[in-house]
């Protein structure tokens, strides 16, 4: 079975997938996600993390076993670069 397909433009997806914490505020960058909402909160919410929870089977999915696709193509292809 190939990767989970997620796209980052689907607002379905974007609401279907979480991060740890259960927020949907969540962006893709370099080789892991970020979370605005928990960027916000003024405790130790790390916003970085490595799985996205998939809301409606509970799974968790590690970066590398999703493919993240924009309008312009996969996340990651030339003018997505994650390696910058």
């Amino acid at each position: 079975m190939g990767p989970k397909v997620v796209h980052l433009s689907d607002e379905l997806d974007r609401w279907r997938y979480r991060c740890p914490r259960g927020h949907v505020g969540w962006e893709p960058t370099n080789n892991h996600f970020w979370c605005a909402q928990c960027a916000r909160q003024h405790d130790d919410v790390d916003p970085e993390f490595d799985v996205l929870r998939d809301r409606k089977t509970g799974t968790e999915f590690a970066r590398e076993e999703l493919r993240l696709l924009t309008p312009a193509g996969p996340y990651g292809d030339a003018g997505h670069d994650e390696s910058a």
